[in-house]
């Protein structure tokens, strides 16, 4: 397992904007684009990306905190 895998990364649609938003708010803000699946995989490059710099800088890596809901039964 990636150490990317941990953090919750979605894909929406911004009425809005009239964009598709990349989010992955524990490591950045987010991206943004037309086509969802295209942005989906460039917002995962781009948390790898991320990670790697604060390792590159000895810097810890925010823990995840944002998770996905779960239904409750």
């Amino acid at each position: 397992m990636r150490k990317s895998d941990l953090y919750h990364k979605w894909v929406e649609w911004s009425e809005e904007d009239q964009v598709y938003i990349g989010k992955c708010p524990d490591l950045m803000t987010g991206i943004h684009g037309d086509d969802p699946v295209k942005l989906y995989s460039e917002l995962c490059g781009i948390i790898e990306d991320v990670i790697h710099h604060f390792e590159i800088e000895g810097r810890s890596i925010p823990a995840p905190r944002i998770r996905p809901m779960q239904e409750v039964a």
